[in-house]
């Protein structure tokens, strides 16, 4: 399988450029394609200015920008991207965009250059879902961008669309079926598959880390591509282990299909500094949610009440999504300082637009401003050892996925995962004291602030993570079991 290095330096001596642009937060890869002066960009992100300085770099033109489907996970930048170059914005059959755009046809062909893209419909993901594939210089097959069709080693969930397609998931994943037999597996082995999303994505359930491939290799590996696999087998195998998406997705789609704010007019109003004071008026005077993207040892050791811990050197923008969910709830933030340009960049490429000011100075500010604070306490391995011989093992909590603590976990633990603490509310009994853990001390701490903010006081955070509690020897492992899905 070759490097993206390799890739992207074999098609520059065909006098092409490929260059994926990868965003690991989301998971999430835009491709630009430069070639003769012209070139395009696929699945932007909303944050355009690195698609315009490589077209600035080279002299060259966008002309078109090419959209697999109606994103959930993140907010495009096609509209912000057509509007600053002329390019034309392109959508697959079936595709009712609030805006001008071309609606394609499937195998409509559009030349760049010298190249030649050709519009293949792969519904299933999504109704108007579709790749493209590229044509080189020499009228050769060399590439397909695959969106949400297929990814590296998987292939994109079909039941993100259903109410909008007015399907059932069966229906939907039948449909996916169809698409991959009749328009990706007759294609060349040796073209290269550039997808939408790599590891992390919730648009999958079991999605590589690897971020290209040649087809031939998915053909062999990729499990749902399976040559001799019936549509029922497609159908169940597909469907296995998804769980309710995070409850952003709808809002983002609908922001894909009918438009949203100019990010410029976002980041000034995210980017507002306010004083202790202002700040404190601000979260007094409104319902906004109060976020302190500080990492969570930082936090634990003082932070504004009422607050909750994301933070931002993490999958900071997918967890925002999956725990706030209306992405126009207000928000104030609490930021490292000169970070607040990044923090309201990654709110709003998941479509939360609503932030309107950050604690200036950060939170060193709000001490000295002798403000009340409140603190959370953390342990240690041995710590949490001692509590599990001596107490109820039920009182320890492991916030990780259902699919990772199906895999391995703490015997006589409970699970409760971060991705629906408010199903796991519940469990909690006022009068007991519990003992938060997850993978590496993130999730426990995001957990943790969120149930504080809620008026549970008697949470203590973990910060040794399964791996470590595990290796240290002091606590009982469940049997490992396969784990057949990320989500």
């Amino acid at each position: 399988m070759p490097s993206l290095e390799s890739s992207i330096l074999l098609r520059k001596l065909n006098i092409m450029q490929i260059e994926q642009i990868y965003t690991g937060c989301l998971a999430q890869g835009a491709y630009y394609i430069e070639s003769d002066g012209e070139a395009v960009v696929i699945d932007p992100l909303r944050d355009i200015d690195v698609y315009l300085a490589k077209a600035k770099r080279n002299n060259a033109k966008i002309t078109y920008v090419f959209e697999t489907h109606f994103h959930a996970d993140f907010v495009s930048g096609h509209m912000d991207l057509a509007k600053a170059t002329g390019a034309t914005i392109v959508y697959g059959p079936t595709a009712l965009p609030g805006f001008d755009a071309k609606v394609a046809i499937d195998g409509e062909r559009f030349k760049v250059g010298n190249l030649v893209f050709e519009l293949l419909h792969t519904p299933g993901h999504t109704l108007e879902s579709c790749c493209y594939l590229m044509y080189n210089a020499s009228g050769k097959p060399a590439a397909l961008f695959s969106g949400d069709t297929i990814f590296i080693g998987d292939v994109g969930r079909p039941d993100l669309a259903q109410k909008a397609a007015n399907q059932t998931l069966e229906e939907l994943a039948g449909l996916l079926f169809d698409s991959i037999r009749t328009k990706i597996l007759p294609l060349a082995d040796d073209i290269i598959v550039y997808p939408a999303h790599g590891a992390g994505s919730a648009c999958g359930k079991k999605l590589s880390s690897e971020t290209i491939d040649t087809l031939g290799h998915q053909k062999e590996t990729n499990y749902a591509m399976r040559a001799n696999m019936s549509k029922a087998e497609f159908v169940k195998e597909v469907t296995e282990g998804l769980v309710a998406p995070p409850g952003y997705f709808p809002f983002n789609v609908q922001m894909n299909k009918q438009g949203y704010e100019n990010i410029d007019t976002v980041l000034e109003r995210g980017c507002k500094a306010l004083s202790a004071n202002a700040f404190q008026a601000a979260s007094d005077e409104t319902e906004a949610i109060i976020i302190d993207t500080r990492k969570a040892k930082e936090f634990g050791n003082g932070f504004i009440p009422g607050s909750i811990n994301i933070g931002i050197d993490g999958s900071f923008a997918v967890w925002v999504g999956a725990l706030i969910k209306n992405v126009s709830q207000p928000i104030l933030l609490v930021t490292e300082e000169g970070r607040e340009i990044e923090v309201v960049t990654r709110l709003a490429r998941v479509g939360f637009d609503h932030a309107f000011g950050y604690l200036k100075g950060g939170f060193e500010s709000w001490k000295q401003a002798k403000k009340e604070y409140d603190q959370i306490e953390s342990i240690d391995t041995y710590q949490l050892a001692v509590i599990y011989q001596l107490q109820d093992p039920q009182l320890i909590l492991d916030v990780r996925k259902k699919s990772e603590f199906d895999t391995e976990h703490i015997l006589g633990v409970k699970n409760s995962p971060l991705d629906f603490i408010d199903e796991g509310k519940q469990i909690f009994d006022p009068n007991k004291t519990y003992y938060i853990h997850c993978a590496g001390g993130y999730r426990s701490m995001i957990y943790t602030s969120i149930m504080r903010a809620r008026g549970f006081q008697n949470l203590i955070n973990c910060a040794s993570g399964f791996n470590e509690l595990k290796a240290s020897e002091k606590f009982p492992i469940s049997a490992f079991s396969q784990q057949n899905t990320q989500l």
